[in-house]
């Protein structure tokens, strides 16, 4: 069983996001989303509910799970023994951070293979950032996201109705 981990702060999961992991779940046998707890940025959701949001998401593709972790990626890739570490390029800046990353991954865990999803044409603008800054200043976001992520920032207070 081939077992691939798409790590990330999901903070929160967008449609590009969802779009990648539904193209990985046609490839790998089990897709775990994970969702690092505390990344280096300001976070508009708990880890609790980035969690739930990327579950609900993700529900109708029966091969995902959804976990969160508190460890460095390539340990928690180890711990649920994941041999492919999936990642998604929209732009050539985020090819090179993706190259950086991977080549420290490979001399922390040589077993775990890197294999990066070009963004899908309509996504490779979106990122969760840009998302809840268009949110933010009343802009419709969609298309963007699923439904109750919408509602949730709106719960939040980003965005207007």
């Amino acid at each position: 069983m081939i077992i691939a981990l798409y790590p990330g702060s999901f903070d929160p999961i967008t449609n590009g996001h969802i779009d990648i992991a539904t193209r990985a779940s046609k490839l790998f046998d089990k897709i775990i989303i994970g969702i690092f707890s505390t990344p280096d940025k300001r976070l508009t959701f708990s880890l609790e509910e980035r969690v739930d949001l990327a579950t609900r998401a993700v529900a109708h593709l029966s091969n995902i799970e959804v976990m969160p972790y508190d460890i460095i990626t390539v340990d928690f890739a180890r711990q649920v023994n994941a041999q492919v570490l999936v990642r998604g390029l929209r732009m050539s800046a985020d090819y090179e951070r993706e190259f950086e990353m991977g080549m420290l991954n490979r001399k922390l865990y040589p077993e775990l293979e890197l294999v990066c999803f070009m963004a899908s044409q309509e996504y490779q603008f979106l990122s969760s950032s840009l998302m809840k800054e268009v949110a933010s200043l009343g802009g419709n976001i969609d298309s963007l996201v699923p439904k109750h992520v919408a509602e949730a920032l709106r719960n939040k207070g980003v965005g207007k109705e």
